[in-house]
């Protein structure tokens, strides 16, 4: 093979190993999306700081920022016939991340609302200039609405990372097990 040949070998399997940061041209809308939540989402959040994974590994090392993953959570329900199979979804996480389950969907119960709040307070404090961090998956609209709604509540340093816990893994970057947070009383 010559120089040349190698060169552009070499350059399109590195192309092949990045993945794009977003899906295409998504207009930031302007309410919470509603639905269809596993889609591709904006470059931006308006209010919120967009970061890469390079720039969310700096925030996390040097504990810049608290970290919450908004994935959804489904747990075992209570009526499953006998001798029915449940696998609980384990969720791996950032390490150091609160897992507030179920807060990114367009629209949340009070109840849902209140965890949220009582889940930010606890984790991150009373002070809504201290930078806080929102993520799920790649493609995934509930760390979006989620970071929207922190923006909208009064916190002045919200950041997003859209490419989330699986695009964390694919910097090869420590995950951890995680349980959704559980309010204390």
């Amino acid at each position: 093979m010559k120089g040349k040949e190698t060169i552009l070998l070499v350059a399109a399997g590195l192309l092949a190993l990045t993945e794009p940061m977003w899906a295409g041209d998504i207009a930031e809308p302007g309410g919470y999306r509603m639905d269809d939540y596993r889609a591709p989402v904006p470059q931006t959040l308006q209010g919120a700081k967009v970061v890469t994974t390079a720039e969310a590994e700096a925030l996390w090392r040097g504990k810049k920022a608290v970290f919450f993953d908004v994935m959804p959570y489904t747990p075992k329900p209570a009526n499953l016939p006998a001798g029915t199979i449940w696998r609980e979804t384990i969720r791996k996480d950032i390490p150091g991340s609160t897992w507030l389950a179920n807060v990114g969907y367009g629209a949340i119960s009070e109840e849902t609302a209140s965890y949220f709040r009582q889940g930010l307070a606890a984790e991150a404090g009373p002070d809504k200039s201290r930078a806080i961090l929102f993520y799920c998956m790649t493609n995934c609209w509930m760390s979006w609405n989620a970071a929207k709604r922190a923006v909208e509540w009064g916190y002045s340093s919200v950041i997003w990372y859209p490419l989330g816990a699986d695009g964390w893994e694919r910097a090869n970057l420590p995950l951890e097990e995680r349980k959704p947070y559980v309010i204390s009383n």
